[in-house]
């Protein structure tokens, strides 16, 4: 009999938490060098900027977004996180500010 992993099932019962989900996220990018530099580059942070940055809404959405650009990368998170990939986006809108306000698509 198999026994599921704890991150296999963590995630299945509703919508993952905004700010945990991009915190998972960010350590995704990190868990790869070629991710990282790429996401380092494209954000203009260095290392130890990224650090100071790290808990800051806006760096929290940034780190969503820069996810959404790839599919590939959205597919390969959402399985090592054990999350829905369409929980991913939705999840990026509920940190931004006004989000009940934002148009559905936005």
């Amino acid at each position: 009999m198999l026994i599921p992993r704890e991150k296999d099932t963590v995630q299945k019962r509703g919508a993952p938490d905004p700010a945990a989900l991009a915190i998972q996220a960010l350590g995704f990018l990190a868990e790869d060098e070629e991710r990282l530099g790429d996401f380092l580059a494209l954000s203009g942070l260095t290392v130890d900027g990224l650090r100071a940055a790290a808990g800051k809404p806006d760096f929290l959405i940034a780190v969503l977004e820069h996810l959404l650009q790839d599919e590939m990368m959205v597919m390969a998170f959402a399985a090592s996180a054990g999350v829905d990939p369409a929980s991913i986006a939705p999840a990026c809108r509920k940190l931004m500010p006004d989000a009940g306000q934002r148009p559905v698509d936005a």
